[in-house]
C-alpha cells in the first residue's frame, strides 16, 4: 500500500532518503504535468523524470490523482510565498513617498512574476483541470490572485482616503491596475503563447501605469 504524503507536522518524522525522493517527484510532477497536461502525463513519464523506479513513485502515491494533487498543492504553496512578497510592496505604497514611482516598481514586479515565470502555465492546468480538481482551482485562486486583487483595493482605499488618488471604487481599481499592467500578454499566455521578452514585459507594464496613474490621480482643481 502507498505512503501517504507527510502533513506538514509530521514531515521531520519522515526518512530522509524518503524526504529527497518525494521532493524529485514532486519536482518531476510538476514539470511534467504543467508541460503534458494531466491526461498526456504518466507516471511512468514523472518516474523517468526524476530518475527514479516507478515503484518508488507509487511507495509515495498511490495513483495519478494523488500525484496530481501534491504536485499542484505544491505548486499553490509556492505561488502563495511569491503572493507573499509582492504584498509587502503593495502595502508599502501607502507610505511611498513617490507614489508614482512605487506604483511603477510594484507593475513591473508583478508583471514579471505572473508573465515570465511558471504562474501562466499553472494557470492554465488548473484552468484545464478545474471540474476534475476544482477545489485546487479554487485554492489557488484565493491564495494567490484573489489574494493581490485585495491587497491592491485596500491599499488604494487607504490611498484615496489620503487624497494621493482619485478612486471611486477601489475594487475595480484593483482590477484595472493588474490588467492594465499585464495587457493581453496575460490572455495570449492562457492560450498557450510562450511568454514574451523582458524588456515587453516591462515597457508594457509602463505604458499601463502611466495609463492608470492619469485616470487616478486626484482632482487638484477643487472641482
Amino acid at each position: 500500500m502507498a505512503a501517504a504524503a507527510p502533513h506538514d507536522g509530521d514531515a521531520r518524522a519522515e526518512d530522509p532518503r524518503a524526504a529527497r525522493s518525494r521532493q524529485r517527484v514532486l519536482a518531476a510532477a510538476t514539470t511534467c504535468f504543467l508541460a503534458h497536461g494531466y491526461d498526456a502525463t504518466t507516471v511512468e513519464q514523472v518516474a523517468v523524470e526524476a530518475g527514479l523506479a516507478k515503484r518508488t513513485v507509487f511507495n509515495l502515491y498511490a495513483d495519478k490523482p494523488s500525484l496530481f494533487r501534491a504536485a499542484l498543492e505544491r505548486s499553490v504553496d509556492t505561488a502563495e510565498r511569491f503572493t507573499g512578497q509582492l504584498l509587502a510592496h503593495v502595502h508599502e505604497l501607502a507610505e511611498a513617498p513617490d507614489l508614482r514611482a512605487g506604483l511603477g516598481q510594484l507593475a513591473e514586479e508583478l508583471a514579471l512574476t505572473v508573465l515570465a515565470g511558471p504562474v501562466v502555465p499553472l494557470r492554465r492546468l488548473l484552468a484545464r483541470e478545474g471540474e476534475r480538481f476544482p477545489d485546487l482551482l479554487a485554492d489557488y485562486r484565493r491564495r494567490a490572485p484573489e489574494a493581490v486583487l485585495v491587497a491592491l483595493s485596500s491599499t488604494f482605499t487607504v490611498l484615496a482616503a489620503r487624497k494621493r488618488l482619485s478612486v471611486t471604487s477601489p475594487d475595480l481599481a484593483a482590477e484595472h491596475f493588474a490588467f492594465l499592467v499585464m495587457g493581453a500578454d496575460l490572455d495570449r499566455g492562457m492560450l498557450g503563447e510562450p511568454p514574451p521578452p523582458a524588456a515587453r514585459i516591462r515597457e508594457r507594464a509602463a505604458a499601463g501605469v502611466d495609463a492608470f496613474w492619469r485616470a487616478h490621480l486626484p482632482d487638484q482643481t477643487g472641482r
